[in-house]
């Protein structure tokens, strides 16, 4: 589900609708949705009519439209010049690829290689001097202060999932197109292997391979300031019982995975109210809740008994963590709906929330968490397509429905 406003005005890349060939939204391109296939599903369009009088009513601002997910393709408008090399910190197996790929990037590629400045703090990188003429041409950067969104057009990870995750992090609104090498202990979300890196890097440098766009959440935290404020008396003493005064303090995050909401180190049940669109549709009592993306279903959320759902379904998977009740199960809602997080009033203790894994952080009374669609997704590029990579995961990482098989039943044993 796309709103035309939102696209056309901060999506970095072109849409081509199938069912409206017309209508396409364009800004400066870092790649292109075309497609491949003659067949596509379609979803209910302001044209489409339900029997002979029902139709849907007329929206210019939003069309709904399912595309087949092997459509995705990338490609350029111009050729790339610069790309961020994101590598896993204090892993030393990773010491040697980094080197090889970023010597066949700047000195076989002639491109300008982006790397994180902690990265090359690295004793084992800036002491090697047959390394040093390389490094020497990388344009650095550090977290929280320097801004890359501009400058770069697309990524290469090293590492495993979580290296994906911090790259997601990095950028808070348009993301390039991601390439993420197999270097860690999962890899779901990493599907190339570095054997063959030079011949990868070549055709994504060429363009027209497959991608998979991962929707992220965009989530907004509220938090209430309360503070003493201080009074003087007639002599001049500052006294510390004054009155209480609040401020308000607004932070918001890119996530693709999930944000969990749980009960910390207290004892106590957490006691969470959730609403949907500003109706509250339940309490959560237990240990707390996930809320996560396509994803994030199968990280934290699938681990706490949800659905596998493929990165191209538009949904929200809302799953509690050891609920107090027998008939809590996780739901899926509607991507673009609007989920509010807060402490119950008769909650015992407060709770705590994290994104992706990081920027923990208490929750008290008064203070929200409010969650939706990003439209801000990663595109995430394949090895061969969506659909056969994400199984290939599933059966590789998850070992998804292995067993043994059952023996063949001849016909002499049937008539036993």
């Amino acid at each position: 589900i796309f709103e035309q406003d939102e696209i056309s005005l901060k999506m970095p890349w072109s849409l081509h609708l199938r069912s409206c060939p017309t209508t396409v939204f364009t800004c400066e391109c870092f790649f292109i949705l075309s497609f491949r296939r003659t067949q596509s599903l379609h979803g209910p369009s302001p044209v489409t009519t339900f029997g002979p009088k029902a139709c849907m009513l007329q929206n210019p601002h939003a069309v709904m439209h399912i595309q087949d997910p092997a459509s995705q393709r990338l490609t350029w408008n111009k050729p790339p010049k610069s790309v961020l090399v994101i590598k896993k910190i204090r892993d030393a197996s990773l010491l040697q690829p980094f080197k090889e790929l970023c010597m066949f990037l700047t000195e076989g590629k002639n491109m300008i290689v982006y790397v994180e400045k902690k990265v090359l703090e690295d004793p084992a990188i800036s002491g090697d001097e047959n390394f040093a003429a390389v490094t020497k041409k990388f344009c650095t950067f550090r977290e929280d202060l320097d801004d890359i969104s501009n400058r770069v057009d697309f990524i290469i990870c090293l590492g495993g999932d979580g290296t994906l995750l911090y790259a997601s992090s990095l950028f808070q609104e348009s993301v390039p197109p991601v390439m993420a090498f197999h270097l860690g202990s999962l890899g779901f979300l990493t599907p190339f292997k570095f054997d063959m890196y030079q011949s990868q890097v070549n055709q994504i440098i060429e363009g027209n391979t497959a991608i998979v766009l991962r929707s992220r959440l965009k989530v907004r935290v509220l938090k209430e300031n309360w503070e003493k404020k201080a009074r003087v008396d007639e002599k001049g003493i500052i006294l510390t019982n004054g009155d209480i005064e609040s401020s308000r303090k607004a932070m918001q995050y890119q996530v693709l995975n999930e944000v969990v909401v749980d009960r910390g180190p207290s004892s106590y049940l957490s006691n969470v109210d959730l609403f949907l669109d500003g109706h509250l549709i339940t309490t959560v009592q237990g240990d707390g809740v996930i809320v996560s993306t396509p994803t994030g279903s199968t990280a934290y959320a699938v681990a706490a008994g949800a659905s596998m759902i493929h990165p191209n379904v538009p949904a929200i998977m809302i799953t509690p963590i050891c609920p107090h009740s027998l008939s809590f199960r996780p739901i899926v809602v509607p991507a673009g709906v609007e989920l509010k997080i807060m402490l119950s009033r008769d909650a015992r203790n407060t709770a705590w929330v994290s994104f992706d894994g990081r920027k923990r952080q208490e929750i008290c009374h008064g203070d929200s968490i409010t969650i939706t669609t990003s439209c801000f997704p990663v595109p995430s590029i394949c090895f061969r397509d969506p659909v056969n990579d994400w199984f290939e995961s599933l059966a590789e990482c998850l070992h998804w429905n292995v067993r043994k098989k059952q023996n063949y039943l001849s016909s002499e044993d049937e008539e036993f």
